[in-house]
């Protein structure tokens, strides 16, 4: 599935609406959780857009966006090289069941990931992150959650259903089980957030 509307401004540089929407809710709680100068790793980047913003609007984060398609990889670079600072580093292509970059990191961030992935990757993910995050970083995750077995809005349950006739692998998860399956990595949940459209920011602190 693409998250991306291809109709950029460009044939290169996408633009995505969900990140339009979602991207100052999303930048008022990483302030909260993180510091003012971080190393940030981004999976799943898509459009680039969020990449563009956050790292625009927090000089001392270091941002290093990646993903594994090539039309996202591409877009990330065109944002970057027509407006982005000197903070956005260049895209990565990054598969989070694969080889990951010998690197540490004070956080590394997720948005919309989780739920359009199969559970493997989620695995990778919060293993990668025990190994990859210094001490104290965060695992940020952005997206829909069921709570207690429950989803949280009957929008959430269409989703869900649409999500796994697109692919059975995929669909919205349980954030308890999500929350259990990294805890035996070192990563603790530390704060659930409430964002609009019945999204959750979810943010795992290494121990």
């Amino acid at each position: 599935m693409s998250r991306t509307d291809h109709r950029g401004t460009s044939p290169t540089r996408l633009k995505s609406p969900a990140a339009a929407r979602n991207r100052e809710p999303i930048l008022a709680v990483l302030e909260e959780v993180l510091p003012a100068r971080a190393r940030v790793l981004e999976l799943a980047s898509g459009s680039g857009e969020h990449g563009l913003h956050f790292a625009s609007a927090m000089p001392g984060w270091q941002w290093q966006p990646s993903d594994v398609d090539a039309h996202s990889l591409a877009s990330i670079e065109a944002w970057r090289e027509t407006s982005g600072p000197g903070n956005l580093m260049a895209p990565i292509r990054l598969d989070a069941t694969g080889a990951w970059p010998d690197e540490t990191y004070d956080a590394i961030v997720a948005i919309n990931l989780v739920h359009i992935s199969p559970w493997e990757v989620i695995e990778a993910l919060v293993a990668r992150a025990g190994e990859r995050l210094s001490v104290g970083g965060a695992l940020y995750l952005y997206g829909p959650y069921r709570r207690e077995g429950r989803h949280t809005a009957p929008s959430n349950a269409a989703f869900d259903e649409d999500l796994r006739r697109r692919d059975a692998r995929w669909g919205i998860r349980d954030l308890e089980t999500v929350v259990e399956v990294a805890r035996p990595h070192g990563l603790a949940c530390e704060t659930v957030v409430e964002m609009p459209a019945n999204n959750l920011s979810v943010v795992l602190r290494r121990r």
